[in-house]
């Protein structure tokens, strides 16, 4: 599988492409990386995105998951750059519970892509389960100014 890794402030980051498409991204360091032009694009607007400008929309993602879980990614894709949603309003918009929203982020393939760390709890932060956990939320805030 076509795979391309990077130095970023979170540590190394791995994706993978599969038909045209982001299927992961995975904290650590794969060697080999084949590489692909999508592979290169996806690398550089994180190296911006790390930089403080916002990642393009219309990047191709293919995360693999249940119906509600693709409900949930969805509409985390629906939250901009810069803003926040909270655990019951994605619920709302995905059909489902919020600790049900809590465990689709929990199984988000390509975090930072499509951005779980934009989900709040109604009474603070929430948690976050990609790379550093819910330091490397706080990171991603700031990095968005976003005052959580």
């Amino acid at each position: 599988m076509p795979h391309r890794s990077l130095h970023t402030p979170l540590g190394d980051l791995t994706m993978f492409e599969e038909d045209g498409a982001i299927v992961a991204l995975e904290t650590g360091w794969v060697e080999g990386g084949d590489g692909s032009a999508l592979l290169d694009r996806v690398a550089a607007a994180l190296d911006v995105y790390f930089d403080g400008a916002a990642l393009p929309t219309d990047l191709p993602l293919a995360p693999v998951g249940t119906a509600y879980q693709q409900r949930v990614w969805t509409a985390l894709r629906g939250i901009p750059h810069g803003a926040t949603a909270v655990y019951a309003d994605i619920a709302r918009r995905a059909g489902g519970a919020p600790r049900s929203v809590g465990q689709a982020l929990g199984r988000n393939p390509i975090p930072i892509l499509i951005p779980c760390h934009r989900v709040l709890a109604a009474g603070g932060l929430g948690g976050y389960s990609f790379a550093d956990g819910v330091e490397s939320k706080e990171f991603l805030l700031s990095l968005e100014q976003v005052r959580a």
